[in-house]
């Protein structure tokens, strides 16, 4: 792996970090508005989103890269509505996936086969990621202010629950 390629892979692990972070923030968001199925579902995301970084951490070191962690920017603490919540983390999820698309060009120019391999999980990721966000966030358009489909919203988003790899005994 090169030089160049190892430091574009350590800047995505820092960006899924965010992404952990983000969704954690949103996640008190809403458990301080008292939306606790809405504050359960990110917190899913928060953990989905460091299984991500743990997979780039994993690759770059398999590859025989150097991990180099890097600090992680302060993410927003408020929003003015769950509508806003939904808007800010589908914006962010289409930024991700221009930065995973600018990795493939990448690991493509550098002609790291094994990277462009192991990226493909990321794009397909992507496409689920922004299709879930934009249906939640419709969903939220069409409810509006209303408090009873927004409770019902809240009581449908409690029920997702993220399966994460048991960890292995060395």
């Amino acid at each position: 792996m090169t030089e160049r390629m190892e430091e574009a892979l350590n800047k995505q692990l820092n960006a899924e970090l965010y992404s952990a972070y983000m969704y954690l923030s949103m996640t008190a968001w809403f458990e301080a508005m008292n939306l606790d199925g809405f504050a359960s579902w990110m917190k899913a995301q928060a953990l989905e989103e460091t299984e991500h970084a743990m997979k780039f951490y994993n690759f770059i070191n398999e590859r025989g890269g150097r991990v180099r962690l890097m600090p992680i920017e302060g993410p927003p603490t408020d929003w003015d509505s769950p509508v806003d919540v939904f808007e800010a983390a589908y914006k962010h999820e289409q930024r991700v996936t221009g930065l995973i698309n600018d990795l493939v060009d990448l690991a493509i120019q550098e002609k790291d086969h094994a990277t462009q391999i192991f990226l493909q999980w990321f794009v397909t990721e992507q496409v689920e990621e922004e299709a879930s966000f934009s249906a939640i966030l419709e969903k939220l358009r069409m409810v509006g202010e209303s408090p009873g489909p927004l409770f019902m919203m809240d009581r449908e988003l409690g029920q997702r629950r993220v399966n994460l790899p048991v960890a292995s005994n060395p």
